[in-house]
């Protein structure tokens, strides 16, 4: 299982290792732990919404494992090279959950994950805008080498919520519950570090 570690991340790491070069690099870019996953809108149907929309996730009533409807959001980066690397590589189950069928047609460049009775997804999605809370003083989070921005809806109370990697050129949204542990940040960041390289942050401006 990788290591989970937290750093400032200003500009790109060695994946997996943040040196003193990297702190130096970064001092004006302050970065630390996120607190936990992001809290969104639980339902059935659900609609997960972080900010700007990241995922539409449709589940359905009954638990058993059926077919998953992903909403539509915006995505120009889906069919760049990034997003057409790092499809074929992302894992076929992580821990207990297995990859999940699509209802077609599905929107490009995602990827989810269920446990066989059902229940709430992983849920990928690849080549996203960029997010409009992330900016200059946003914390992040180093995962096996790869910077991750959490947004968190602190009203909602719901037990899902969205992590987005930040340093690859394109925008990549990672919705998962709150019981999945690390794991999933974990092989997925391994996927994005294998296939995808680093690039330096673009946040965007601080807030006036």
């Amino acid at each position: 299982m990788g290591k989970r570690t937290s750093g400032k991340s200003a500009a790109p790491a060695d994946p997996g290792d943040t040196t003193e070069a990297e702190a130096d690099n970064e001092a004006d870019y302050e970065t630390r732990r996120s607190p936990a996953l992001i809290a969104t809108a639980v339902a059935l149907p659900v609609a997960l919404v972080v900010g700007v929309l990241v995922a539409g996730v449709i589940a359905n009533r009954n638990p058993a494992r059926e077919p998953l409807a992903l909403g539509s959001v915006p995505a120009p980066g889906a069919p760049g090279p990034q997003c057409t690397a790092l499809l074929p590589e992302l894992p076929q189950t992580i821990g207990d959950y297995t990859t999940a069928e699509l209802v077609e047609p599905a929107p490009q460049a995602t990827k989810a994950w269920q446990l066989p009775d059902g229940g709430e997804p992983l849920v990928l999605r690849c080549g996203l805008d960029r997010p409009l809370e992330f900016n200059r003083a946003s914390p992040l989070q180093v995962v096996n080498g790869v910077n991750w921005f959490e947004v968190r809806d602190e009203t909602s109370g719901a037990t899902s919520g969205t992590w987005f990697a930040v340093d690859r050129g394109t925008y990549i949204a990672l919705t998962m519950p709150n019981t999945a542990g690390p794991t999933p940040l974990q092989e997925v960041s391994d996927a994005i570090t294998k296939t995808i390289p680093q690039q330096p942050l673009d946040p965007n401006p601080l807030p006036n």
